[in-house]
């Protein structure tokens, strides 16, 4: 018999039953609900709602239960409507009475809630953990190339020359904001909204600073309205996996590209490969390019709840149980695609030798030539069109501009001297870069070393 039966004058169909449970998912919400449930059945007993004695039969029911939960000899695949209808019902078969009473001056509305929100912060926690470990060995691989040279892009064309170090800091930045809106996210989570009951609160005098107190909560909701509709929290988390993935697949699409023959630039590990079962040549990018493919998902999960939500009346609509599958589906998917990228990052080999001849080989030091001519005196769009020019004469040659004659080079304007060629040198291009941002090997030794703190600073 369900709990809430008392009103009902026939059993519900078989086929609504099926449909309403959200046991199969929620039940990973085990450890939250009895936690949750914990707090509540301490507050009870110190308001004078329940005796002591039924306050110590509930915490042992409770314990038991989430004893058997964690080591398999209860199952969490039973007849139920949800985590928090299952746990009550074996409370009560293995306590009796006393575990009738455990919902006393509570809603599941104000229950799902609270389980949501200490869910979300175990999640926000596991999330900045694993951003954590990516942005120490971004730290590490950028400490250890930040002098290597290789081609910077726009439009996916060769551009200027970069470091390799300071390729791996662009996403330390990106991954370094993905936690700090992972951290906000477990701010909007850290909210008790156990004590709103189902919609207007209760009559009974609870005592709602305590709960909070024992799950380590951080602020009260002040509206009981608001604590059972709200999913903010939920939007919150996903947005900001949302943003995460999307470095994530910006970051494989690069690594993806540069594993290309025509790019040659990495040689990814083995281990994080595979090949083809036709061809027997091919090595194949396939972490990388499921991590790709896998944002797609996350980013419907995102949707689809902002969907849900759009506009929905207040206060609980059993709408909102669809908050729980995709948010359990992104959390799992982003925290996967972190365990890859990381190990994926640091076994493979950067191709360094490549990296310098591919930045050479593209003319990625024309701007310098313009930027040398206007040390000469001549103005930057005169600089332009000659360095232009210069480029055009090499590309009719098959030759690099530091190949071009001196005498050569003079016919295109006469302010250029022998010390072209060192300001041509690509490490003359790449040390000479020092703006603060810029890609030079000591900016990014120093950028480096202030990631290392800026990072330490978010623990």
């Amino acid at each position: 018999m369900k709990l809430w039966s008392g009103r009902f004058q026939k059993h519900t169909e078989g086929i609504v039953d099926d449909f309403n449970s959200s046991l199969p998912f929620d039940c990973r919400l085990f450890r939250q609900d009895i936690q949750g449930s914990q707090a509540h059945a301490a507050m009870l007993v110190k308001v004078g709602i329940l005796t002591k004695d039924e306050g110590e039969k509930i915490q042992q029911g409770l314990e038991y239960i989430l004893k058997g939960m964690e080591e398999g000899s209860i199952s969490l695949h039973q007849e139920a409507e949800d985590i928090h209808m299952l746990v009550e019902t074996l409370l009560t078969q293995r306590i009796g009475e006393a575990g009738k009473k455990l919902h006393t001056g509570r809603s599941r509305n104000d229950q799902v809630a609270t389980d949501m929100r200490l869910y979300v912060k175990d999640t926000c926690d596991e999330t900045a953990q694993a951003l954590h470990a990516l942005c120490e060995a971004l730290l590490t691989l950028a400490q250890q190339y930040s002098g290597d040279v290789m081609p910077g892009y726009t439009h996916l064309q060769r551009a200027q020359p970069i470091t390799l170090g300071h390729w791996f800091l662009v996403w330390f930045e990106m991954f370094l904001r993905d936690i700090k809106r992972v951290q906000n996210a477990k701010e909007a989570a850290d909210c008790l909204p156990l004590g709103a009951g189902a919609l207007a609160g209760t009559t009974y005098p609870l005592d709602r600073a305590f709960v909070q107190q024992q799950l380590g909560m951080q602020n009260l909701c002040r509206n009981s309205l608001d604590a059972v509709s709200d999913r903010d929290f939920v939007l919150d988390y996903l947005h900001a996996a949302n943003l995460c993935m999307m470095h994530l697949s910006r970051l494989c699409e690069e690594l993806i590209i540069f594993s290309t023959t025509e790019f040659g630039f990495i040689t990814m590990d083995d281990g994080f490969a595979t090949g083809s079962s036709m061809m027997p040549q091919k090595k194949n990018p396939d972490v990388a390019e499921l991590i790709r493919g896998k944002t797609g998902r996350v980013y419907g999960n995102y949707v689809a709840l902002l969907t849900v939500m759009k506009a929905l009346p207040l206060a609980y609509d059993k709408d909102m149980q669809e908050d729980k599958e995709g948010f359990f589906d992104a959390r799992d998917t982003l925290l996967k695609c972190l365990s890859l990228i990381t190990p994926l990052l640091t076994t493979t080999t950067y191709n360094l030798q490549t990296l310098r001849a591919k930045a050479l080989d593209g003319f990625t030091n024309a701007t310098d030539l313009a930027d040398y001519l206007v040390g000469k005196g001549v103005p930057f769009r005169d600089a332009h069109s000659v360095s232009g020019q210069l480029v055009a004469y090499c590309l009719g040659k098959q030759c690099a501009l530091n190949d071009v004659p001196l005498t050569e080079m003079q016919k295109f304007s006469p302010a250029i001297q022998a010390d072209v060629y060192d300001a041509l040198s690509l490490d003359t291009c790449v040390n000479q870069r020092k703006v603060l941002g810029g890609p030079a090997p000591d900016n990014v030794r120093r950028e480096a070393v202030l990631g290392w703190e800026r990072l330490k600073e978010l623990r």
